[in-house]
């Protein structure tokens, strides 16, 4: 039994073999036996990782598969490590269903945030599950010895979750800054001096392996919104997160936009400073205008030079609540500026919902005044809502980005495994 290149088709989309039959002499190609049975594995395994627990019978009512077929792959991804059985179902009519669930230990997923303040890190199963996670405070100096301190936070929550550094199947650090190939190196990364020398990735590729890569800290906030917070009720999305810097991550159809280049969301560069004084040139040039002029040590500056004694851009929050007038008009021209970048997303994007965070962007009372400032000079106007994922928001982002590059990572090696026998049962692929 041949499959023709109309039938090769996975939850409604053509396969590669499919899309390229048309490119010979235009008579339909068969695929190799081994390319739909990996189809197939990939296509359960996608659905038990969705369900949970699900049963033989689930499966193929939901792929569209036979129970055959759907028997055949299920042995197969569990001889692989990759699913076990969790019970059995009872309770209903006819005979009791095996139900079958990921194997949490079939890898592990280490997610790593730099940042200017804090470093923070946790390890996840491949279920989601967190086994460890830790934070510590960034050390000041050089750059080698905070590329240092993440390697050494991240052993030691390899540690309390005994699981080796072998063991991690995917590594996730999300920084600030884009991956600029042409230097191998970080680019663009604001406030963290240092960060883009060359020397950065090559020591952390060194600590950790070949299954390591870097995602920019504020996408891996989009990621984990769209996950775990109030992106999950909109297919588009900005998230933007103003304090010791400025970014935004891009959401449209429910996946990251990154760009042409890797820098969509690097608004930190928009020409925007409603008037705020105090930044140099090299620091403009470094950090971007609307950076060196709304970010927390902008903030400070902005005290200091109306006289209050503020060291952080919270003491000067807290003193506007306090009544003190100065500081309630640095606090006013922050929530003007932010509101002025918004409306330049608006124009170009038109996102059903913005999310602030970062330090200054979830400081209470700040959404409602940005979203005054906004009703002001905005087209329309987009939900404007407070993460409400706190600290954690670029660790849980890079975990969630780092499962799908595993899961990926898995399931190919496991086709690679397997012997390329013809098996009729392989061709029952689930049509559109």
């Amino acid at each position: 039994m041949e499959a023709s290149a109309q039938e090769l088709v996975v939850a409604g989309q053509p396969t590669a073999a499919a899309a390229g039959a048309g490119a010979g002499a235009g008579a339909a190609q068969a695929a190799r036996p081994q390319l739909i049975r990996a189809m197939n594995e990939q296509l359960l395994l996608s659905q038990i990782r969705q369900l949970g627990v699900c049963s033989r019978a689930d499966l193929a009512r939901l792929s569209g598969l036979s129970k055959p077929t759907v028997s055949l792959a299920l042995a197969n991804v569990e001889r692989a490590g990759l699913v076990r059985t969790a019970g059995q179902r009872t309770g209903v009519p006819g005979r009791s269903a095996v139900l079958y669930e990921i194997r949490p230990e079939a890898g592990y997923v280490l997610g790593l945030d730099i940042g200017h303040e804090y470093l923070r890190g946790a390890i996840a199963d491949l279920t989601g599950e967190v086994r460890a996670k830790a934070e510590s405070r960034s050390p000041s100096g050089s750059v080698s010895r905070r590329v240092g301190e993440l390697i050494r936070l991240a052993d030691g929550i390899c540690a309390a979750a005994e699981v080796g550094r072998e063991d991690v199947t995917q590594t996730v650090l999300g920084s600030p800054g884009v991956y600029d190939p042409s230097r191998d190196a970080i680019a663009l990364t604001g406030g963290l001096a240092g960060w883009d020398k060359r020397a950065v990735l090559a020591r952390l590729r060194a600590a950790f392996g070949p299954n390591f890569m870097v995602e920019n800290d504020t996408d891996a906030a989009a990621l984990a919104e769209r996950e775990h917070g109030h992106g999950r009720e909109f297919a588009s999305f900005a998230f933007v997160s103003i304090g010791s810097g400025i970014g935004m991550g891009l959401v449209l159809g429910g996946q990251l936009h990154r760009g042409a280049h890797g820098v969509a969301g690097e608004i930190a560069f928009l020409p925007i400073t409603e008037g705020v004084t105090g930044a140099g040139a090299e620091e403009i040039r470094q950090r971007g205008a609307l950076e060196a002029a709304g970010s927390s040590s902008a903030i400070v500056r902005s005290a200091r030079k109306a006289g209050m004694r503020a060291n952080s851009a919270r003491q000067v929050f807290a003193a506007a609540s306090a009544g003190d007038e100065r500081a309630i008009t640095i606090v006013a021209t922050e929530a003007r500026l932010v509101a002025k970048a918004i409306c330049a997303i608006v124009t170009v994007i038109d996102p059903g919902l913005v999310v602030l965070g970062g330090g200054i962007g979830q400081a209470p009372g700040f959404t409602t005044m940005v979203a005054a400032e906004l009703a002001e000079i905005s087209p329309v106007l987009p939900e404007i809502r407070v993460s409400a994922l706190g600290t954690s928001a670029v660790v849980d982002g890079c975990l969630a980005s780092g499962a799908d590059l595993a899961w990926r990572r898995l399931t190919t090696q496991l086709a690679q495994s397997q012997p390329d026998q013809p098996d009729a049962t392989l061709f029952q692929v689930p049509l559109g």
